[in-house]
């Protein structure tokens, strides 16, 4: 692992200077790739200025969130027209965390809500691949990483996992990208897209990054139920942990349908920590065939209820009532009709269909049975394994003209390798292996809950490619 720019920063931090160099990046690399919905620049020099008077010492890193992560005072959409005046009173927690230590530079681009795997579905901007501006960024948290490739300054980003929103783009635009345990980091403050699988993780240059930044969000949150009390770990510690007792499982199925030059990609990551480790073995996971159906019964059923609180009456989208604006029925399905995207639409349907009386039993209960079966599948293979391996996306970023021609059916696919660990709650990390031509790959590592040490320690063996100059 080369030198990491975020240690070097912390071991000598300049918090003004490099939060006016952040601002003169970011500003040439809006106009060109956009990942900001809002850049938050007299905010930030605000907090900066506010910080160092209560202390001199004030590291002051630059972090970037995901516009679903409330921040106080800062216009936060989820990526949706229904959200667009929207200024919330107080910081999400993880928010709140990082402002002790760093300075919020801006909110991401994201697709509406979470809802799809190439960012294009946001309401408000499109990021565009840092490697080719013809291609996707990746989605839900396209934005993140988009700007975390990009930016030369030290950063790191908070970006939500549902489905593999933070390991998808990641892949697509050769950073890394940590899904946490569920109920590791607090989830207060997160416009939720499903509570069941929803997990706030990170994206960064290189793997220090990631290890200080969960030090930073991790932890017990009383204002969270799903947040689990655990001991406090220093995670930049289990860098230099050693590997050569761990076991490594390739899961076999997983390579399965994918593109032939990202499987040899993935390979040459695979055998990059194979020289590590104590033993790689190839392994097959069954039930993850079943994964992909399963979590969109699952995650569509919640996502039904949970956007239905936005109904233009107390905060976001909303149109002056007068003598014309009809009864609430008539209101509500006029504001959400105009304030919800194609993509949102069709999820709360599907939804509210998966939670109907009589087909609650047939779907739904289903597919949480099968969610069981696949955290057990999981148990069993980290009883012999210490890390899984397969590739993060079976594809490599593609044309906005290509995923133009998708199905919503083939655009749900997209995401057949990760909703498996998401469903099981695992976490998850997505490292850049190898490129095919000029595009990144990703490897995925997965490892049993709390477990985060095995992926930080095998993830020092590799490096975010950097992509040509803005």
């Amino acid at each position: 692992m080369g030198k990491s720019k975020i240690k070097e920063y912390l071991e000598n931090p300049a918090p003004l200077k490099v939060l006016e160099n952040t601002f003169m990046e970011i500003k040439k690399i809006q106009e060109k790739y956009e990942p900001f919905i809002t850049i938050t620049e007299e905010h930030a020099f605000e907090h900066l200025e506010k910080k160092i008077k209560e202390n001199p010492e004030f590291i002051g890193l630059p972090f970037s969130a995901k516009d679903c992560l409330c921040t106080k005072g800062i216009l936060t959409t989820a990526g949706s027209k229904i959200l667009n005046k929207y200024i919330p009173t107080f910081d999400a927690t993880a928010i709140e965390r990082l402002k002790e230590v760093g300075i919020l530079i801006g909110k991401t681009a994201m697709d509406e809500f979470g809802f799809g795997s190439f960012c294009v579905n946001c309401h408000y901007c499109k990021p565009k691949n840092p490697w080719d501006r013809h291609r996707v960024c990746g989605g839900s948290s396209g934005g993140a990483a988009c700007i975390t490739s990009l930016l030369k300054q030290p950063h790191i980003a908070l970006a939500e996992s549902t489905g593999g929103s933070i390991s998808c783009p990641a892949s697509f635009c050769g950073v890394f990208g940590l899904t946490p345990t569920y109920g590791l980091v607090s989830r207060w403050g997160l416009i939720d897209y499903a509570n069941s699988l929803d997990k706030i993780g990170l994206m960064a240059k290189d793997i220090f990054g990631i290890a200080w930044g969960l030090n930073v969000i991790a932890g017990y949150d009383g204002k969270d139920s799903t947040c689990i009390k655990r001991e406090k770990e220093d995670y930049t510690k289990y860098i230099e942990m050693d590997v050569s007792k761990m076991r490594v499982g390739v899961i076999k199925n997983y390579f399965e349908g994918i593109d032939e030059h990202v499987e040899k990609a993935v390979w040459i990551g695979i055998k990059k920590i194979e020289g590590y480790c104590k033993e790689v073995e190839e392994i097959e996971l069954p039930l993850s065939e079943y994964a992909l159906p399963s979590y969109y019964i699952i995650a569509l059923a919640e996502v039904s209820t949970n956007l239905a609180k936005f109904c233009g009456m107390r905060y976001g989208y909303e149109e002056e009532i007068n003598e014309n604006s009809g009864n609430f029925n008539e209101y509500f399905s006029k504001i959400r009709a105009e304030g919800f995207g194609k993509e949102a639409k069709r999820r709360i349907i599907l939804g509210t269909f998966y939670r109907k009386a009589g087909y609650r039993e047939r779907y739904y209960i289903k597919a949480l049975k099968i969610r069981a079966l696949l955290v057990k599948e999981f148990k069993k293979a980290f009883k012999k394994f210490d890390v899984l391996a397969s590739p993060t996306m079976p594809i490599v970023a593609p044309r906005y003209t290509e995923i133009a021609e998708l199905t919503p059916m083939q655009c749900y696919a997209m995401d057949r390798l990760t909703v498996a660990p998401n469903l099981a709650g695992i976490p998850m990390l997505n490292v850049p292996c190898e490129k095919v031509g000029n595009l990144p790959v990703g490897l995925h590592l997965l490892a049993d809950h709390f477990k985060e040490k095995n992926l930080i320690a095998l993830g020092k063996f590799f490096e975010s490619p950097e992509p040509e100059e803005v």
